[in-house]
């Protein structure tokens, strides 16, 4: 897991691992199109840029769980490829409207099929709520939602990864687990 605030540099932490790992890499986006959003797009067609041309990219947007449970099963192998999630958060912000019930569904879904994987997989994670409480009620659902799915699936991870201006901290090796707040 590659976690991180904006323009930290957690993508590119994330793509760095891809590239070393010795494996080919499947890139999973879940980000919208955003035809009208030029900064969006803008940031769309950098990260585009920064991928080598071996790499395969599947467009999953908010249907992630249902797209690697369509994957195909691959034993873990040198020749099994490295799936490189980015980001959570783009994916969460596909089901924020969701009732808590409907999205404690969809949040179950994505983690059993991530735990369904026999593939090594890179998930790249926004960071939010260092500091400002969100001023609008929609903010906080998003803030209170990414946190908790980051604990899970931190919990379920062997490494983690947190950039911070360019900086990438091994939270494993550096960090002790929060105790469960019930």
């Amino acid at each position: 897991m590659v976690t991180g605030p904006s323009r930290s540099g957690k993508s590119r932490w994330a793509e760095h691992l891809a590239e070393t790992s010795g494996r080919p890499v499947l890139y999973v986006a879940t980000g919208p199109d955003r035809p009208g959003d030029s900064s969006w797009r803008l940031r769309l067609q950098r990260h585009r840029r920064r991928r080598p041309a071996g790499w395969q990219t599947l467009e999953a947007g908010g249907e992630l769980a249902a797209e690697l449970r369509q994957l195909p099963g691959h034993p873990r192998s040198a020749e099994s490829p490295v799936l490189l999630i980015d980001a959570l958060g783009t994916w969460l912000a596909h089901h924020l409207e969701l009732e808590a019930e409907a999205w404690d569904q969809r949040e179950t879904e994505l983690l059993e099929a991530l735990q369904a994987l026999a593939l090594p997989v890179l998930l790249v994670c926004e960071e939010t709520g260092w500091g400002v409480v969100p001023a609008t009620a929609i903010g906080g659902l998003f803030r209170d939602r990414l946190g908790r799915l980051e604990r899970r699936l931190v919990a379920r991870s062997r490494q983690a990864w947190l950039v911070v201006q360019g900086r990438a901290l091994d939270l494993l090796a550096l960090g002790l687990p929060v105790p469960d707040d019930g």
